[in-house]
């Protein structure tokens, strides 16, 4: 059993590990961390439980400690907010954690890797370019960030994957209707959220413009080699509590007929099904002929919320393709993407107890 540690653990996202990694069969929770007016309490009371499951017995009584290290773990989850992340989150890849993160800070940093297995499983091999501490030459000793994309990023790029890899994706245009949880708590205030949609949500649309760029990329011996897609994105908040729910179209760059489309994503094979990862959802793609669906209360919690659904597949009008893609925010686009992360870096070896690691049991 490997370990871990959650930073940000009082948390929307944190919460949200807590609750998935409750019984998970690799990961056991032995560290939780927060900030220091949280430091010091049992988790039961230093955090506002807001999931719609109890609080896992095994870690209420658990003390929260502050968000450095050491902590007694193998490798930590990050669900900090983007402001406190950076500096966090590479304190401990310097002393030797992995880091599996939910924050922005490092998604296009070149060494680190932007993931999400069913799309780019390769690209965890530039964790080898990481130096966080130059002292540490050997690899299993040396700690490494990992990060998830953004919460909408996440079903878009699984529904553009095998439209990408059939017919490539020159340009794309897409309107997002954003849960209200993806705001975390207390989140979007209710005069704002009640009968009412906010077009916009600060910092989102550059996201949607070049992290789909990085997913769909190239690795080569330098690096990530982006997509170019010409990207229009505009972001926007909607009275829906879990579920990002998208409109999209896309330009293809070689010829493409409707059935191939509609059989390009019904057929698609993630490259990691092999591997039977226990977050992993088979298929990652569901797609739906009726033209109501898909529909956030009917159905974002298929594949225990892991799996992506898209509708409404039609010739557009302006570009090629247009339809709908669905996807909850907090667990695909969020915590239980990272743990999918995990278990992808330790089914490659990169993930180990560390004890292991630095060769001392």
């Amino acid at each position: 059993m490997i370990r871990v540690g959650i930073l940000g653990a009082t948390g929307a996202v944190g919460q949200r590990f807590v609750q998935l990694l409750d019984g998970h069969p690799y990961f056991r929770v032995t560290a939780l961390a927060a900030s220091e007016r949280s430091a010091g309490k049992p988790y039961r009371d230093a955090a506002h439980w807001t999931l719609d499951t109890p609080m896992p017995e095994i870690v209420a009584g658990m003390e929260v400690q502050t968000c450095e290290p050491p902590l007694d773990c193998d490798f930590v989850f990050s669900g900090l907010d983007s402001s406190v992340a950076g500096e966090v989150e590479a304190a401990f890849a310097r002393v030797g954690y992995p880091v599996i993160s939910n924050a922005k800070n490092y998604r296009m940093h070149p060494d680190v890797p932007l993931l999400i297995p069913e799309v780019n499983p390769d690209h965890t091999k530039l964790i080898e370019r990481q130096r966080w501490n130059e002292e540490a030459d050997d690899l299993d000793a040396r700690g490494y960030i990992v990060t998830n994309p953004n919460c909408s990023a996440v079903g878009l790029v699984c529904a553009l994957k095998p439209l990408h890899d059939a017919f490539g994706i020159g340009a794309m245009h897409v309107v997002t209707m954003q849960a209200l949880s993806g705001a975390g708590y207390p989140g979007v205030a209710s005069l704002d959220a009640v009968a009412n949609v906010v077009p916009y949500i600060g910092g989102e649309e550059p996201k949607l413009g070049e992290e789909p760029g990085k997913l769909l990329g190239t690795l080569t011996e330098n690096g990530i080699e982006p997509e170019a897609i010409l990207t229009s994105a505009t972001c926007t908040r909607v009275p829906v509590v879990d579920g990002h729910m998208e409109a999209v179209s896309v330009q293809f760059n070689d010829h493409w007929e409707m059935e191939e489309v509609v059989e390009a994503l019904r057929s698609f094979t993630s490259p990691i099904d092999a591997l039977n990862l226990p977050s992993a959802p088979s298929p990652l793609i569901r797609v739906f002929d009726e033209d109501a669906y898909p529909q956030p209360r009917r159905h974002v919690h298929l594949g225990g919320g892991m799996q992506v659904s898209v509708g409404r597949l039609r010739e557009c009008e302006l570009l090629d393709v247009k339809f709908i893609v669905l996807s909850h925010n907090t667990i695909r686009g969020a915590a239980g993407g990272a743990i999918l992360n995990a278990e992808l870096l330790r089914a490659q070896g990169y993930l180990n107890p560390r004890g292991e690691r630095l060769g001392v049991m």
